[in-house]
């Protein structure tokens, strides 16, 4: 019942937001975050949490100021998600300012193939939906799955309608097709700054120890691909803003193992400070901290598996 509650949400979502007026669905989504914010539920509870660890110094007024912001932002991503099928391309196009493009567009027309690695931060499906549309540029994602099996379908075709290329995370035959779409010179999108494996990269982020997953390290080194970290803000006009920070290289010495640990390590310095500029933008609800992680048994991913992170809700 929980489960067919949710997709009829989601549903609902798709199929009546995306016909508001904008400064509407712009205002419905404020008095949303603004009402979940105060019912102080886990997951406001578990972003405050996490956004303690960003900004150290915060104290409680602080950290509530921050946890307002970031649940406005939260929905904000929502109501723009749900808007994006009826955005016309001119919208799209405008909707979202990059620097830095040029790394993106010299990394492809180089044909080794770019992986962009993205942060939790503000709208990532809208600056999906910008490369498809202002840059004509298709690419391959990964999904987690989620049940029921019928709201994972609704974000498979809501993504696909945007020009996405949708993987599913589970299953291990992910992995070998971004290879080859890479290795065709391609482009793949990972949103990367949470493990959905016990198999993560264990790395120090905001002083202490997470995992993230290895995927974006792993596809660098066995395609030759261009890696490059990706952060993305709001800054209170209806224009997101992001950055494509130059490529993490693939260090020339040690196995395997220590190269995937340096790389990641590097793309988490590189989150961390995006996020520290814009923690209000950091969508993380969930656990993320090794010392904050219930136990759960091991399971090791299927050989050759890239684990992304997705974050589908």
């Amino acid at each position: 019942m929980k489960h067919r509650i949710t997709d009829a949400l989601y549903g609902l979502g798709w199929g009546t937001v995306k016909h508001l007026p904008e400064p509407v669905a712009t205002a419905l989504g404020r008095r949303i975050a603004d009402t979940v914010w105060k019912r102080r539920g886990k997951g406001v509870l578990r972003l405050e949490s996490n956004l303690a660890r960003v900004v150290p110094d915060a104290g409680p007024q602080r950290l509530a100021e921050l946890s307002r912001a970031g649940m406005r932002s939260y929905l904000r991503y929502w109501m723009e998600s749900f808007r994006l099928p009826a955005w016309s391309k001119e919208r799209v196009a405008g909707g979202f300012e990059v620097k830095d493009v040029h790394l993106l567009e010299e990394g492809l027309a180089s044909g080794r193939g770019v992986i962009l690695a993205l942060p939790h931060l503000a709208n990532w499906d809208l600056a999906g939906a910008w490369v498809t549309t202002a840059l004509g540029v298709p690419f391959t994602t990964v999904a987690e799955r989620l049940e029921p099996a019928t709201l994972y379908d609704r974000f498979v075709a809501y993504r696909e309608g945007l020009g996405m290329e949708v993987l599913p995370h589970s299953g291990g035959s992910a992995f070998g097709t971004l290879a080859r779409r890479l290795r065709a010179g391609g482009l793949v999108c990972l949103v990367a700054d949470r493990d959905l494996s016990a198999s993560g990269v264990e790395v120090s982020f905001f002083g202490d120890a997470a995992r993230m997953p290895a995927g974006p390290a792993i596809l660098a080194q066995q395609t030759g691909a261009l890696l490059l970290p990706v952060t993305l803000w709001y800054d209170g006009t209806p224009v997101m803003r992001g950055r494509i920070h130059p490529a993490i290289e693939v260090p020339a010495g040690g196995d395997r193992t220590s190269r995937t640990a340096t790389i990641t390590q590097a793309l988490a310095d590189v989150f961390a400070a995006g996020i520290a500029e814009h923690p209000e933008d950091w969508h993380m609800l969930q656990r993320l901290w090794i010392k904050d992680l219930e136990p759960r048994p091991d399971r090791p991913a299927a050989p050759g598996t890239a684990e992304t992170g997705t974050e589908t809700a």
